[in-house]
């Protein structure tokens, strides 16, 4: 059984967002801890990344969110760890107006392609990351995109609930990711 790693964006992910409904709902999902969900810094998020994925018996799937997305770029140039991959819903731009000003150690997001398989999801009228933003992070990333139309920020406030897409297209990518596996 693969782990997966539940990597929430700034707050942490609220009671009604789909990655604390996945969590609650599947055993084999758990949630990486920062010190601080409010006031991210880089290096800490990068050392609880780097934590969870080393207690995992096997290499772990990478669920993030939003500036969690940013997180796993940053984590996979600085650790040797394996995961089996990355589900990246609503990247962030952080050079957009609307990108938090607490966050700012996480812009500059390594530009080359990501070490693992990984999956952008994309809306169409996400306000901290234009579909534009995130066609250019899965070029430059190395991923595959699926634009799923207008969802916000793929988040509690876009009334997805538990987002059975979402649940359809991580059970997709999580078998993909398992028949390129030698």
């Amino acid at each position: 059984m693969t782990d997966i790693i539940i990597l929430p964006g700034i707050g942490g992910s609220g009671a009604s967002h789909w990655q604390t409904l996945w969590q609650t709902a599947d055993a084999r999902m758990r949630r990486f801890q920062p010190s601080n969900w409010d006031r991210p810094e880089l290096e800490d998020w990068i050392a609880a990344l780097e934590r969870d994925v080393g207690r995992s018996a096997s290499p772990p799937l990478l669920v993030a969110h939003s500036l969690a997305c940013l997180l796993v770029a940053h984590w996979q140039k600085v650790s040797t760890l394996p995961v089996a991959g990355a589900f990246l819903a609503a990247v962030p731009d952080p050079r957009s107006g609307a990108f938090p000003q607490e966050a700012r150690d996480f812009a500059d997001p390594p530009a080359g392609q990501l070490r693992m398989p990984s999956l952008i999801v994309a809306s169409s009228n996400d306000p901290y990351g234009t579909i534009g933003y995130q066609r250019e992070r899965a070029q430059a990333w190395g991923s595959g995109l699926v634009e799923i139309g207008a969802a916000g920020h793929i988040n509690g406030q876009s009334g997805l609930g538990d987002w059975p897409h979402g649940r359809n297209l991580l059970t997709a990518f999580v078998a993909g990711t398992a028949a390129s596996r030698p």
